[in-house]
């Protein structure tokens, strides 16, 4: 039986990893600075929660991380931790460590395990590519020279890199993947979360307005978390990273999109004019090559999805209304 690593796994698409793991009969285990299942008790019953192995450390401890992951003799690793483009911002050099420092480590404890890991996804991002002005019309294909303008998108860049360099070295495989604009429960910070918040004030009748506008692509999270756990289980070797395009839309389109299936909501969900200075369009023939097919729910379909949970986990008391209050 598959035994995952995961760290990160407490944000929101590590939540959805787990959800999926956890129904397939997989041993889970959780490495985190914080133990407290915020956005995994959304989606996990108390019985279901207890059958996580839940192990508190930094991802800057490589020790500590080393250890674990022998200890629990891991099969496959998927790594998510990392900080944001607004944490990055305001502090890059705690960006670097995490985020840098923190993804060499889980390479370097990878490398140590007595059985060879047989599989490694971990977050890169769109943010790797400057705006769409910077590479044309088209779609952005994998192989395209990035050029990002965050902190955030130069240490994914980072990484990609010393992922190559771990393959040529040490013969460690890995699949990086770049998401753009991932929505769904659990999606409640980073800059490209705004689109969630809207759905969420949506169901609850409140006004929101999202932080840029223009075009975006849009990842439903559940499909995030299988081509997370799709690119992990892959047989293929080599050090790849492969674009996610998503529903490519604008966010006036997800505003409409929000309307349609929350008729009242309308008038209460607006969006800023500025585009996000991150490309939009990008191929994904490398992951269709690694997937087959690629898992892609519609976006309204994923917003109703979405809504709903929303408005279940209001009716139990259980919604967390932090985001639309900040």
């Amino acid at each position: 039986m598959a035994r995952y690593f995961l760290t990160g796994a407490q944000g929101c698409i590590g939540s959805w990893i787990v959800r999926n793991l956890i129904d397939r009969g997989n041993e889970v285990f959780i490495y985190d600075l914080d133990l407290e299942p915020k956005r995994l008790s959304m989606l996990l019953s108390p019985e279901e929660l207890d059958g996580i192995h839940f192990i508190q450390g930094d991802i800057t401890d490589f020790d500590r991380l080393k250890g674990e992951m022998q200890r629990h003799r891991v099969t496959h690793v998927v790594h998510l931790a990392g900080l944001q483009v607004p944490v990055c911002r305001a502090n890059p050099r705690l960006g670097a460590m995490v985020n840098v420092v923190g993804t060499v480590n889980v390479f370097e404890a990878a490398r140590s395990l007595l059985a060879p890991i047989q599989g490694m996804a971990y977050a890169s991002s769109a943010a790797v590519f400057g705006p769409q002005e910077d590479y044309g019309e088209g779609p952005v294909g994998e192989s395209v020279q990035s050029s990002p303008r965050t902190h955030y998108g130069v240490f994914k860049q980072s990484n990609e890199g010393n992922a190559r360099v771990f393959f040529l070295d040490h013969g460690i495989s890995s699949v990086g993947l770049r998401p753009h604009a991932v929505y769904g429960p659990g999606r409640d910070f980073g800059i490209t979360s705004g689109p969630t918040t809207a759905m969420k004030a949506a169901a609850l009748g409140r006004p929101f307005e999202i932080q840029f506008g223009g075009p975006v692509s849009m990842l439903l999270v559940d499909d995030a978390a299988k081509i997370f756990i799709g690119c992990a289980e892959s047989p293929k070797t080599g050090a790849r990273a492969y674009n996610i395009r998503g529903e490519l839309v604008t966010v006036e389109e997800v505003v409409q999109a929000i309307e349609e299936v929350v008729p009242g909501a309308r008038g209460l969900i607006r969006c800023k004019a500025n585009p996000l200075a991150i490309a939009s369009n990008f191929s994904e023939q490398g992951l269709k090559q690694e997937l087959g097919q690629v898992p892609a729910t519609p976006l309204k379909e994923g917003i109703e999805q979405t809504v709903e949970v929303f408005r279940r986990l209001h009716r139990e008391n259980r919604l967390d209304l932090s985001d639309l209050e900040a």
